[in-house]
């Protein structure tokens, strides 16, 4: 596959971001791709939890329009177990660790939710929300780095083996172009394209848009704008020293400043003050869910 999938750069344009996006901690890395694999990559991460660590606290998951593969080994119980997880369309609490004294580390693949697809060897159908064993869609790539993750090494020399797996794998992937120019629509307008107009510029009319929708991503085109906005307007929340939320609306299509507030609550399960004190790490996730009571 030549000339490479986009033509326009997700990683150049849209990085979404978590719940807490400037985490930097032992259990917790982010490392950004080789450049051939960002068009279709997020980052690779991972980490470690040593038997003498305090319990961790209860986690929040945002809808960040990607999907992951996670491998999770103990190695004090000598157990692996590896998931992929779909795309999801609305954030949940994670439950902290008990501090059962197990050294343990994950490493994990973190695709953008329209890449994942070329990897893959079934179809993403179903997946929104969900996840599954990672051997159901991408059993190649389970056969390759379990035994190689397994191996003594850093976390940079396990991406680099996994990037040469996923680089070979793209040079007989095959894209589907359809699908792809409508992620650049959605993308270069920040998620504020009606359907219609998506469909209209593909030359494709809405019920064959989300038939491919459902097939090579796991949601729909009309979720996946709203989200791509929304995480948009994230990215803006956590990188203006003082986000100027009449500027969003006008920016995104929001009706008013009431819509923009209700659309980011629905995603992201608190208002954008606790979202923002939660990001500079001015808040607990632990009291925001005892407060909130919104445990999705």
């Amino acid at each position: 596959m030549k000339g490479g999938l986009f033509t326009v750069k997700p990683s150049l344009i849209y990085r979404p971001l978590t719940a807490l996006p400037f985490r930097h901690c032992a259990s917790y890395q982010e490392s950004d791709p080789c450049q051939p694999l960002r068009p279709y990559i997020r980052c690779f991460w991972g980490g470690e939890t040593h038997p003498s660590e305090p319990p961790s606290p209860p986690g929040i998951v945002i809808p960040d329009t990607c999907v992951d593969i996670i491998y999770q080994i103990d190695n004090t119980d000598s157990t692996v177990t590896a998931q992929f997880h779909g795309v999801n369309d609305r954030s949940y609490y994670t439950p902290g660790s008990e501090g059962a004294g197990h050294e343990t580390w994950v490493f994990a693949i973190r695709f953008y939710a329209w890449s994942a697809y070329l990897f893959s060897e079934d179809s993403l159908a179903g997946t929104v929300n969900g996840s599954c064993d990672v051997g159901e869609r991408f059993r190649w790539l389970d056969k390759e780095l379990l035994h190689r993750l397994l191996a003594p090494g850093t976390l940079a020399d396990k991406i680099r083996f996994t990037e040469q797996l996923l680089l070979k794998k793209l040079e007989t992937a095959r894209a589907n172009r359809t699908v792809d120019s409508v992620i650049n629509h959605i993308l270069s307008h920040c998620g504020t394209w009606e359907v219609s107009r998506l469909a209209k510029e593909s030359f494709l009319s809405p019920r064959q848009m989300e038939r491919l929708f459902h097939e090579y991503i796991g949601i729909t085109p009309k979720k996946l704008s709203n989200l791509v906005r929304y995480q948009f307007l994230w990215n803006d929340i956590v990188g203006q020293g003082r986000f100027d939320i009449l500027n969003a609306v006008s920016r995104y299509g929001y009706t008013d400043s009431a819509h923009l507030m209700r659309e980011f609550k629905r995603y992201h399960s608190m208002n954008i003050h606790t979202a923002r004190q939660l990001a500079f790490g001015q808040a607990d996730v632990g009291n925001i869910q005892d407060i909130s009571g919104e445990i999705l």
